[in-house]
């Protein structure tokens, strides 16, 4: 049986890498209900915000290795920001997300970045690849943020890259958790 990219692996597959992945942004910006929709393929439209952190794994296949993603989620809220540095240790990548229907969504970027880099000790000797991530694309008719604007802040943190997304009709969905996987695998060497 031939496996294409991406395609779902049963749990008892043995992984070749294990990568930790880090979710974060402010609340409500969407981050519960994109890995939701990436684990089981359905949009809870009645998504509750996330208490601290969340865990999930899901195992891929990029190229002809078996990735493990190990997914925290981590909530929003300025009263938990303080424990982001924690969970950061050990991550492989990260994924910073916003709304682009609201602009105060990138109010704590800068803050959020700079609590990311310092609770990841390896920053200094070789960059933690870190996506930017616009949800709510199917509701671009309400968009608060240009992509632009929002590239050009991704560029000048010197991110790994920049998405868009929907995970109400699950644009962009499958790329964003590929193209991480092949940054971290990158910076791995394999």
């Amino acid at each position: 049986m031939k496996l294409n990219n991406n395609q779902n692996l049963k749990d008892e597959t043995k992984p070749d890498v294990l990568f930790k992945v880090c979710f974060f942004g402010d609340g409500g910006v969407g981050k519960t209900s994109l890995i939701g929709r990436y684990l089981t393929g359905v949009f809870k439209t009645d998504q509750t915000l996330t208490i601290g952190v969340d865990f999930h794994v899901k195992k891929i296949k990029i190229g002809n290795l078996i990735v493990s993603l190990q997914i925290w989620d981590f909530a929003g809220e300025s009263r938990f920001r303080f424990l982001l540095p924690s969970y950061v240790l050990g991550a492989s990548g990260g994924i910073f997300m916003y709304d682009i229907t609201r602009f105060s969504s990138l109010k704590n970027f800068t803050e959020w970045i700079e609590i990311f880099k310092k609770g990841f000790a390896g920053a200094q000797d070789k960059q933690l690849p870190v996506l930017m991530v616009g949800s709510k694309l199917d509701l671009g008719y309400k968009r608060a943020v240009s992509s632009k604007e929002a590239f050009d802040l991704a560029k000048e943190q010197d991110l790994y890259g920049y998405i868009e997304c929907s995970s109400k009709d699950g644009r962009n969905v499958e790329d964003i958790f590929t193209e991480i996987a092949k940054l971290m695998l990158d910076r791995a060497g394999l």
